[in-house]
């Protein structure tokens, strides 16, 4: 049964594909020229039709080409918008924010890929189109041109066939009337010999002219229906059929084209599914537990949690040991904060006097301490370790060059063709130079490496530094003679109880430790800095010894961090002369047996030095 069904279903195919090749064969041998040889206006209608689909369907590429470069436009716009800021660099470390880049650039990668597609389409398919559109217009009005001509000389020649027919009508109707009348004058016994002649010879004369015309007419009727003939059966399907290859070459056209898009689409669809595949690696390479031991690495401070915080009797305390420990708590309380939750992100206090800070003290690029002395212990120590692999990268780069040149200076001094030997020195003396200082800052920050890791965890605890800075003390003077308790191993903090003035030793100030003072006032130069020295330490200003002394000329209000006020006719002592940036240090005695010192403008002052 089921063969049966099956070479049943087999003679079925089979003869569905026969007819169909009949029907193609069939098509194939049918001509407009014979099928249609009588709808000449609607063949011209048709083609025009025709015609105006294809222009049609080139505008519709024009559209669509112009929605794809619009399309890949407002992408490269969309991740142009979305690329991640200077200032988010330090997030890209994170699995997200890689797998958020990486989608990214496989956008822009599928924008790229829109603009082939609208170029291929551009260059490949319109182009085409419209010379195809073209082409069949001229050649459809010459077809059209040239059916017209057959067709006015078929009606040319009908109009004669039409004529000779009615004149060899008039000629016969005229013949037939001379007959008769010839034939009444025979049989009249009235009219003479002559007259009977007379008319006898207009009856020949008629016949004659209506035999001409009846020959006229056959050779006209021949030459019309030779000419009929001929233009039904020739003449006109040629143009027919002219018009017919014409509209199956615009048919064929837009099934090339339509394909043709589509392979233009096609070409790019490896491609484009590769993009997906990337965007979906991206996705999956997205670690959530990765990117929280990410956020603990870089935000780990190397502190402890505070201990308990002990019972202070205060009847069993006397009154400056009370101020004292409220002291100490909002040292350690700032030190809390700065500690743990994001020192990178507190302002510093950075003035128009920030030139004169020392070089203990100085700032990177970011606004941060050359030691990173601000940050964290953990913090400090990872900022370090890559502060000093950048070093060696670096060094191993310099001694390649340096290398380099050696090897180009011994050749150059083996064959003096080659080269001067002397133009390499200058540039191995700079290498030489930069390797040096390279080697030294690789030592400096190794140096505060290893500072950084001796100190212990404990003692850095903000709740350490609480318990330390109650029970133990620190001494730093400042300008005004005064002094306040510190630790020996803790951070310097800023006075938090006025200006500059009366804190000019803050780290932040820049004063007190300027290497811009002139030698023998008691300041220290950059250059007397030991490399491994910790800025966590402050050491002990010693009072400047006055260079001379000022009068002010006009009065000036302190409004900058660092200055301080002065009154027109009053007397200063100059500690530190301008230094080429218009202000002058100052010193002057205060009420409470210390001294205030600042800076004032070097226009509002006029100075005599020592000599």
């Amino acid at each position: 049964m089921l063969a049966l069904l099956a070479s049943g279903t087999s003679r079925s195919s089979s003869s569905i594909k026969l007819a169909e090749s009949e029907s193609a064969a069939q098509n194939s041998n049918m001509s407009w020229g014979t099928e249609i040889w009588d709808q000449n206006d609607n063949i011209a209608i048709h083609t025009n039709r025709g015609i105006d689909a294809l222009d049609k369907y080139a505008n519709f590429l024009r559209d669509r080409v112009a929605i794809e470069t619009e399309y890949a436009g407002k992408l490269r716009r969309l991740v142009k918008n979305y690329q991640p800021k200077k200032k988010e660099e330090e997030d890209n470390e994170y699995t997200s924010m890689q797998a958020f880049r990486n989608l990214l650039k496989e956008v822009g990668d599928l924008a790229g890929q829109r603009e082939v597609v609208s170029e291929s389409l551009q260059l490949q398919v319109i182009q085409a189109v419209t010379l195809l559109s073209k082409t069949l217009r001229e050649e459809r009005k010459k077809c059209l041109s040239d059916g017209a001509m057959l067709q006015q000389n078929l009606t040319t020649q009908l109009s004669s066939l039409d004529r000779a027919k009615r004149n060899y009508e008039k000629a016969y109707r005229d013949s037939e009337k001379a007959v008769d009348s010839y034939k009444r004058a025979d049989m009249d016994l009235n009219l003479s010999r002559a007259e009977v002649e007379r008319y006898k010879n207009v009856m020949t004369a008629k016949i004659q002219q209506s035999d001409d015309a009846k020959n006229e007419y056959a050779n006209q009727l021949q030459k019309t229906n030779n000419l009929q003939q001929q233009h039904f059966s020739m003449l006109l399907p040629a143009v027919l059929n002219r018009l017919q290859e014409l509209d199956e070459k615009r048919t064929r056209g837009i099934r090339e084209f339509i394909i043709g898009a589509a392979e233009v689409e096609s070409s790019v669809a490896p491609i484009i599914a590769r993009c997906m595949e990337g965007i979906v690696k991206a996705g999956e390479s997205i670690n959530e537990k990765e990117d929280s031991f990410k956020v603990i690495e870089r935000y780990q401070s190397g502190f402890t949690p505070p201990r308990d915080i002990p019972f202070e009797d205060l009847s069993k305390l006397d009154p400056d040991t009370v101020q004292e420990s409220h002291y100490s708590n909002s040292i350690s309380n700032h030190l809390t904060i700065k500690g743990t939750m994001g020192a990178n992100k507190l302002k510093k206090r950075v003035g128009i006097f920030n030139i004169f800070g020392s070089t203990k003290n100085s700032l990177t690029a970011d606004g941060q301490k050359e030691d990173f002395s601000d940050l964290p212990p953990n913090q400090r120590r990872k900022k370090l370790q890559a502060k000093i692999t950048e070093l060696q990268q670096k060094i191993a780069q310099e001694t390649n060059a340096r290398d380099g040149l050696m090897k180009m200076k011994i050749v150059y001094e083996a064959n003096s063709s080659l080269g001067n030997p002397m133009t390499v020195e200058g540039q191995l003396n700079e290498s030489e130079h930069k390797l040096e200082k390279l080697k030294l800052d690789l030592k400096k920050y190794q140096g505060y490496l290893d500072k950084a890791s001796q100190a212990q965890v404990a003692t850095s605890s903000p709740q350490a530094n609480r318990n330390q800075l109650q029970n133990g003390h620190r001494t730093s003077r400042h300008s005004n003679g005064s002094a306040d308790d510190h630790h020996e191993d803790g951070d310097d903090q800023p006075d938090d109880a006025g200006s500059l003035s009366s804190s000019s030793a803050s780290p932040e100030s820049g004063l007190g430790t300027s290497h811009t003072s002139l030698p023998g006032s008691g300041q220290g130069s950059a250059n007397e800095n030991a490399i491994g020295e910790d800025t966590y330490y402050e050491t002990e200003v010693e009072t400047l010894n006055p260079l001379g002394t000022c009068r002010a000329l006009y009065p000036f209000e302190a409004s900058s961090e660092g200055s301080i006020p002065m009154n027109e006719g009053e007397e200063l002592q100059v500690i530190e002369i301008d230094q080429g940036d218009g202000w002058t240090r100052v010193r002057r005695a205060n009420n409470s047996n210390g001294w205030d010192e600042g800076f004032v403008p070097t226009s509002y002052i006029e100075c005599t030095l020592y000599a």
